[in-house]
């Protein structure tokens, strides 16, 4: 809030409206049996601009707990990562999931 002070002595208090920010949402793979651990990376580095590093780190974080958080966005952002990489990952041939959760 700011204030203007007039010269009669009155104070005037601009209101600013509050605005919130967006909820947030993670985009999350769920591991598989099937889809292969190169095809992940690949999704990773293609679909959230990870360097190979980091796109293996994380591959092998959905390897070993059964799922691994890619990034968190805006909630349209987020909904057209998950349909990208699912669309991607069928016409490969690949059951690889991924969805999406608010982030808390």
């Amino acid at each position: 809030m700011t204030s203007i002070q007039k010269q009669d002595g009155t104070v005037l208090e601009a209101m600013r409206p509050k605005t919130r920010r967006p909820p947030l949402y993670k985009v999350l793979l769920l591991n598989d049996d099937f889809t292969p651990m190169d095809f992940v990376v690949v999704v990773l580095q293609k679909y959230f601009s990870m360097n190979r590093e980091r796109a293996t780190r994380i591959m092998l974080q959905i390897h070993r707990e059964g799922m691994g958080m890619c990034g968190v966005f805006t909630k349209d952002v987020a909904s057209t990562k998950v349909k990208q990489v699912v669309s991607y990952a069928r016409q490969h041939q690949h059951p690889l999931a991924c969805v999406m959760e608010e982030n808390e």
